[in-house]
């Protein structure tokens, strides 16, 4: 009896591991034939408790009961080893994620990283009350795949080429970041410039089509190196950068205008971001500046003049048959905030932008400084009560009619005035065509559908001080009457 019993026993010990090898080729026939001999003595077993019938003759023998026992062990031991050596393979394999962030593929140990990120924007603009031929209808306003990742786990990259907008198609962003730690990285390419706060602001999350008329006194992209990181758990935000310079506006070509370079630094701190004031905790301020020398006269360092939001020139330089170039110093300042909470938000800045100018070519040589000032004040409200923030708004619930989710909607309003220096006039500027101040109202509504569609609509509304003379073209036909545009959006970015 105890054979039988130990017989028994041995049925357990083989039930796990014949079900993991069932998918086995190699084992399985093995296992069936010591199956089918457990199964016997079972049989043998069962007839023995029920009194059917006495002890078989031919019990199985001690050396029988091993030999199965040493198979069972040396399969099982076999299956442990194969599961093993399937799990140490696949931590060495490379993983591919696809979802709402985008499509990445990394190494095992993370280490190598690429992903494949994108922006398109849809847009439209309708004026109305104006005489200005082929400003309405629809353009790509952006199109931009992204290509960013690391390699060494210590080096980030970034490319961005642009093929809306203008038509043609340009680079944006290139550049590679090595990251010592949080707090010190080195950053080197094609990048912002770390000055404006509403243009530090992705182009995917900002609250209305175009940016306010600030922006036109910020430098965009431009090239060089920068020194940047975080510090005390991101409380403060530094930045310092040594670069080719661009003007106000615009975005760096692929050389420099000049030997002297152009020096940017930023800070931004979250003051209450580690206390346990949860009303303040999203607020955020700081304070940039850029600084330049020229060597001489430039036309490239100079802007080409300043835009309302539906992007029409409403000042412009060179107002005779001399040109204007920029000359001497150039520097900037502005002092920034934001403040995020719920489902509120709140953002404000003002820049200042001082360029020393000169008329060019024959005649008695004129010089100046012409400061110009910009600020704007925007906010929004999420109706439906999502968190805002600095990225954009994520919906709880995402846009699904079927199942009643309509995703998350988000009420906006802007403010912004941009004025020209009265020196500007008129020597630099003709005050008959070039408006001498803008001021600009916006408000609109942001339908978040979910994480990476936003279909937006907004109205804006901006006036002038001058210009409004006769001509057919930018910028008197603009400044002739207010401009009034309404604006449209589908998004996807992801």
């Amino acid at each position: 009896m105890k054979k039988f019993l130990f017989a028994a026993t041995l049925i357990t010990l083989l039930a796990a591991p014949s079900a993991r090898a069932q998918n086995d080729s190699a084992a399985t026939e093995e296992l069936r034939l010591l199956r089918k001999k457990v199964e016997e003595l079972e049989r043998k077993i069962e007839l023995m408790e029920q009194g059917r019938g006495a002890p078989p003759t031919n019990q199985p023998s001690d050396a029988l009961v091993q030999e199965l026992d040493q198979k069972v062990r040396v399969l099982e031991r076999n299956r442990e080893l194969e599961i093993e050596a399937a799990d140490a393979k696949a931590k060495q394999a490379p993983t591919l994620t696809i979802g709402e962030k985008g499509f990445a593929f990394a190494s095992a140990d993370t280490n190598f990283l690429f992903q494949l990120k994108g922006v398109l924007q849809v847009d439209s603009r309708t004026f109305f009350g104006d005489d200005i031929a082929g400003n309405d209808g629809f353009l790509l306003r952006r199109a931009r795949p992204i290509f960013q990742g690391t390699v060494f786990r210590d080096f980030d990259f970034m490319f961005v080429p642009d093929f809306g907008g203008s038509g043609s198609p340009q680079i944006f962003d290139a550049y590679i970041n090595y990251k010592y730690s949080q707090a010190l990285q080195l950053q080197a390419g094609k990048f912002k410039t770390p000055f404006g706060l509403e243009q530090l602001q992705s182009d995917k999350d900002v609250l209305f089509n175009e940016r306010s008329l600030v922006t036109d006194l910020v430098p965009n992209r431009d090239l060089g190196i920068m020194l940047q990181g975080n510090l005390w758990d991101g409380t403060l935000n530094y930045a310092a950068a040594i670069l080719n310079g661009v003007a106000d506006g615009r975005n760096s070509s692929n050389v420099d205008i000049e030997d002297d370079k152009a020096f940017a630094g930023r800070i931004f701190a979250h003051p209450f971001k580690r206390t346990s004031i949860d009303l303040l905790k999203g607020f955020g301020i700081g304070l940039a500046g850029t600084y330049e020398s020229l060597q001489g006269t430039n036309v490239a360092a100079l802007a080409n003049g300043y835009a309302t939001v539906g992007q029409q020139t409403f000042f412009a330089y060179n107002p005779t048959n001399r040109s204007v170039v920029a000359s001497g110093d150039h520097w900037r300042i502005s002092p920034q905030a934001y403040w995020y909470y719920g489902p509120f938000s709140l953002m404000g800045e003002y820049a200042i932008s001082e360029q020393g100018v000169a008329l060019g070519g024959r005649g008695d040589p004129v010089s100046t400084d012409l400061q110009h000032h910009g600020w704007q004040v925007s906010g929004g409200w999420v109706l439906t009560g999502e968190p805002a923030s600095f990225t954009g708004v994520v919906p709880r619930r995402n846009f699904n009619p079927r199942a009643g989710a309509w995703g998350a909607l988000q009420l906006v309003a802007r403010y912004s005035e941009l004025k020209i220096d009265d020196d500007a006039f008129p020597l630099y500027a003709n005050p008959a065509t070039s408006a001498s101040s803008a001021s600009e109202w916006s408000v609109g509504l942001n339908w978040y559908l979910n994480r990476n569609v936003r279909v937006g609509t907004s109205f804006s509304h901006t006036d002038f001080s001058g210009g409004g003379g006769t001509g057919t073209s930018a910028p008197a036909a603009v400044t002739r009457q207010s401009e009034n545009v309404l604006f449209t959006r589908i998004q996807l970015a992801f």
